[in-house]
């Protein structure tokens, strides 16, 4: 293929300018400091991560190489405050999640898998003894941590028909069920399980610490099409047995579940945004140096309209997250604002990553042009923490007054 400069030469003027999908300047909207760790993930994203991701990616594996550098990044426990986490705001979060996204989905799914569900877990609904055992190893990426809530026959329905279940027997809790699509879970070290109390009917969490526990097994789960670096798992639990002292101490509920579920799908917005972003910028990129008719087909007035459109949907998702990230540091944040950023960033983030696989032609199924990577794991994005149609429910609640769900 042509060189920018190849094609800078052919269009007959200046240099053209780099890939930008930071449009409409969101973010100067960080502080020094915070801009400061965002351009330490982008450096480590671009030099050790996007070199060697697409290998990874084709052959469904995970770079445990990188864990090393990961654990450098600092980005433990982002949003946490204490407990050897990062701290920082929310705001914060969500910027470092749209930078993972922007190079890689599937890294951004694995910190977000094990910060903002298992940490976020402990740090919402655990005791103060759980937080003060588990958080700071957490933070230090010693101990890496997965999410238990959906079943192979409960997705949606989690709120109250969750088959796995939970009995009490004195000071100790014996779970039976099974767990499916989560994240970490063929080879992390803690995993949250979710399960129905018979005695109360309740949903509960639970620490189950995977490698020392009988009855706990998981299967890989294979042949995905998308973000296939994650490596997610098919949990069994059978006759598990959790002492009381595992059990989430303010997690006796389906509400105190959503609470943790509220804020992962913030977080989800932000990595469908950096998923767009990162699918624009590859297109981008493709047009200015790939020649058709003798110039870059930047330079054609179809493709100069997919490309506006693209940017617009990624401007609109950016605003509506970081006004999403300004709610919550009012204490304004509803259940409906994080469903709404969820199903709106997404949506449009297929959208996007579409029109770049449509730009690249033929050229745009092969997944060393990034389009096609991109253009996958948007369909998780899409899927989890709650479908598209889920989240619709939640805000149609919000703005009607009238529930709608089964």
């Amino acid at each position: 293929m042509p060189t920018a400069s190849a094609a800078s030469k052919v269009a007959g003027s200046k240099p053209l300018p780099p890939p930008n999908s930071d449009f409409y300047e969101v973010y100067e909207t960080l502080s020094a400091d915070e801009l400061a760790t965002v351009k330490r993930v982008r450096a480590f994203m671009e030099t050790k991560v996007a070199p060697v991701i697409t290998d990874f990616w084709v052959k469904d594996a995970f770079p445990f190489e990188l864990l090393p550098a990961i654990k450098e990044l600092g980005v433990g426990g982002l949003a946490m405050q204490g407990y050897g986490c990062a701290g920082g705001s929310l705001a914060l979060l969500g910027f470092v999640q749209m930078e993972l996204a922007r190079v890689d989905p599937s890294i951004a799914t694995f910190i977000g898998v094990h910060v903002g569900l298992a940490m976020g877990s402990i740090y919402i609904d655990g005791s103060e003894e759980q937080k003060q055992k588990w958080l700071p190893q957490m933070a230090r990426f010693e101990k890496i941590g997965c999410f238990g809530l959906t079943e192979p026959l409960v997705g949606s329905g989690a709120s109250g028909g969750l088959l796995t279940t939970a009995k009490r027997e004195g000071d100790t809790w014996t779970l039976n069920g099974e767990k499916r699509w989560i994240g970490n879970a063929p080879w992390c070290d803690v995993s949250i399980i979710w399960a129905r109390d018979i005695a109360d009917n309740q949903v509960k969490g639970f620490i189950v610490e995977n490698k020392s526990t009988p009855g706990f097994s998981v299967e890989k789960i294979e042949n995905k099409i998308a973000l296939k670096v994650v490596q997610n798992g098919h949990i069994t639990l059978k006759d598990v047995r959790v002492p009381e002292t595992n059990r989430l101490q303010s997690g006796n509920s389906f509400r105190d579940t959503a609470k943790v579920l509220k804020m992962t799908r913030y977080a989800v917005a932000w990595m469908a945004t950096g998923c767009a972003m990162g699918a624009y910028e590859a297109a981008l990129k493709y047009s200015q140096e790939r020649l058709q008719f003798g110039k870059p087909i930047a330079s054609f007035q179809l493709v100069q309209d997919l490309l506006a459109k693209m940017i617009a949907n990624i401007t609109a998702s950016q605003c509506l997250i970081v006004r999403q990230a300004q709610l919550h540091a009012e204490g304004k944040l509803t259940d409906a604002h994080a469903a709404l950023a969820k199903a709106f960033a997404t949506a449009k983030c297929r959208e996007t990553v579409a029109w770049a696989r449509e730009l690249m032609g033929g050229n745009g199924i092969v997944a060393d042009y990034k389009a096609a990577r991109f253009f996958a794991d948007c369909e998780a994005l899409y899927s989890y923490e709650g479908t598209y149609q889920m989240q619709n429910l939640i805000i149609g609640k919000a703005v009607t007054g009238i529930g709608a769900f089964a």
